[in-house]
């Protein structure tokens, strides 16, 4: 007695354009994740440590201490500006993703030391010890740099590097020099290394 056997169907082969397309957008995923975040501005740091120079010398004649703390936020609020707008266009330029792949990771390991800033800015005024906030400043903004810069270039986390020594050297050696540290760091070192960043990395 003949039996009959079922065949079972195997599943449609998928396309051969639906495949490529998906292998496509893994490698693209994969160098999102893996690759550096290229688009930290070389340009917008030069700006960034032009109007903190500008900065330094308008703050040294503030005849108040309010004055010159209001100096310093309003800077940081500008060079927060001049940072955002040149990583846009640097990103944009080269195709790059901000917010994902390396663009996050640089970002979100950027903000705990610059909360950390604020928080303890706060705190010092508030404990009357406003001649220490240049060495903080400068510290906790290297050591974000430095976090960051692990998902970025070479050159950022030793710009990092840079900032956290003159903010130990700011705060041991010379607290009261507050606006001569600031233009040192912020000023000095910003621009320095905004024109290597520019020069071997484009922008």
């Amino acid at each position: 007695m003949l039996k009959l056997h079922r065949v079972d169907q195997s599943p449609e082969p998928t396309a051969l354009g639906d495949r490529a397309t998906e292998d496509l957008r893994f490698i693209r995923q994969t160098m999102e994740h893996g690759a550096a975040f290229t688009a930290v501005p070389g340009w917008g740091g030069v700006g960034m440590g032009v109007t903190a120079l500008a900065a330094a010398m308008l703050a040294s004649g503030q005849p108040t201490a309010e004055g010159w703390l209001l100096v310093w936020i309003l800077e940081a609020v500008l060079a927060v500006a001049i940072g955002a707008v040149a990583i846009h266009r640097k990103a944009r330029r080269a195709h790059l993703p901000v917010l994902s792949g390396a663009g996050r990771k640089f970002f979100l390991s950027f903000l705990p030391p610059a909360l950390a800033g604020v928080v303890l800015t706060v705190v010092l005024w508030q404990a009357g010890a406003e001649s220490l906030l240049p060495g903080v400043w400068l510290l906790l903004y290297g050591a974000a740099v430095v976090t960051a810069g692990t998902f970025s270039v070479k050159i950022v986390p030793v710009m990092g590097i840079c900032f956290m020594v003159l903010g130990v050297f700011a705060l041991l050696a010379m607290p009261g020099a507050r606006d001569l540290s600031m233009a040192v760091g912020f000023g000095g070192l910003q621009i320095v290394f905004g024109v290597t960043i520019a020069r071997r990395h484009g922008g």
